[in-house]
């Protein structure tokens, strides 16, 4: 465990979400189709709306429409964005990778934290979950707006959209995108919403939870997750799958047989590489994350080239990864689909997926670090331990 990255050690508290390694991610006790299901939409039959998702992880109650609507209004409230947010992200070259860009912005907005006000004026740690509470909703209200600002001035020529107070949490995100169509407001609803939490055990939730018991604010507790989510083996994981499947469509062609497939996904794999968007650290099948998009891309875009090669994806890639032994799930995860969807309804750009993953993971983090504040728990401080340490346990063990 030492050694192994502390890989399925129990060492958490994480009242949001849990994570069975059969039945993938449950949302306080609801999996993503019973949420699906009971989470109020924004249309008859449509996608369950992100802010009924944060009313069940801060309360465990499953809200009611008019809940969520009241909600919707409360982050609206709290959504402008202080001119000073835009001229740190624009001191950046615009070259700047977007998560460099979006973490900017967020350190940023720290300066209104109400956490720290309190801190510093000497509140009752009893009372600590209150401006706790403030920070995270206001924190999670201005994301969208940030991080649509960066989307528009690296690849839109600064020309920024304006938030349309008439729309829900994920619709507005994607409107101040630029993307207004029904499909993509759909997809950015159930986009947010299942990318929200996943346990407290991955790199950007456990690093929220951590710099957080060293009572940091919401602001920088979220940039120091945002700074985890942002290598290759957690959230940049959706942008690398993207670039892997139009890599195969250049060398191959969008109408690529299983065969073709097959030999890709061998070259990449003997060339020291990883096929991108299978397997998970805990999950032993396929993630539940992966099978309700792709029910979306069934019902909205089945005849997409990318959406039928991913299929074949799902179809090749496991019995290979089986076939090498090495690895105890080969199914397909969260990132092997999200790329695809966005690329369809013309969000092209896979350098800017992981900044999506990072405004709906906030919802997630969030709600916890509320929790953490209302329970009182205490500054992380796990122990370590010296290679010689470890040999010398070993040998006395035997």
């Amino acid at each position: 465990m030492v050694l192994g990255g502390m890989r399925g050690m129990t060492g958490l508290l994480w009242e949001t979400s849990l994570l069975d390694p059969d039945e993938g991610i449950r949302f306080r006790g609801l999996s993503i189709p019973e949420c699906q299901q009971v989470l109020p939409a924004a249309k008859p039959g449509g996608e369950p709306l992100p802010e009924g998702l944060l009313w069940l992880l801060l309360t465990g109650k499953v809200p009611t429409k008019e809940q969520v609507d009241a909600l919707s209004a409360e982050l609206r409230s709290r959504a402008n964005i202080p001119d000073h947010v835009y001229k740190a992200i624009d001191a950046l070259p615009i070259t700047a990778h977007p998560m460099t860009q979006f973490t900017t912005g967020v350190m940023a907005l720290q300066v209104q934290s109400e956490f720290s006000k309190a801190y510093e004026k000497g509140i009752h740690k009893s009372k600590y979950w209150e401006p706790t509470f403030e920070d995270s909703l206001s924190l999670i209200a201005q994301l969208p707006a940030v991080a649509a600002y960066v989307y528009r001035r690296i690849y839109k020529n600064g020309e920024i959209v304006p938030a349309d107070n008439s729309l829900d949490y994920g619709a507005n995100f994607s409107h101040m995108l630029g993307f207004d169509s029904p499909g993509m407001l759909e997809l950015m609803r159930l986009y947010v919403t299942i990318h929200s939490d996943h346990e407290g055990g991955n790199v950007s939730a456990h690093t929220g939870h951590l710099v957080a018991s060293a009572l940091s604010d919401p602001y920088l507790s979220f940039a120091a997750a945002l700074n985890g989510l942002a290598g290759p083996l957690h959230g940049l994981a959706n942008q690398e799958v993207l670039l892997w499947i139009k890599s195969v469509v250049d060398e191959v062609g969008e109408d690529v047989s299983k065969d073709q497939l097959k030999e890709y996904v061998w070259k990449t794999l003997n060339s020291g590489k990883v096929v991108p968007g299978f397997g998970h650290g805990v999950l032993r099948k396929t993630d539940p994350r992966y099978m309700c998009q792709r029910e979306f891309a069934l019902k909205h875009l089945h005849d997409d080239p990318l959406f039928q090669l991913v299929s074949k994806l799902y179809d090749v890639v496991p019995p290979i990864l089986t076939e090498l032994g090495k690895v105890k799930n080969p199914w397909p995860n969260v990132d092997a689909h999200s790329g695809v969807l966005l690329n369809y309804y013309g969000l092209t750009e896979a350098r800017y997926y992981t900044v999506l993953f990072g405004v709906s993971r906030s919802i997630g983090i969030c709600s916890q670090l509320i929790w953490d504040r209302a329970l009182g728990l205490a500054l992380e401080r796990p122990k370590s331990v010296t290679m010689e340490w470890l040999e010398n346990k070993c040998k006395t063990s035997v």
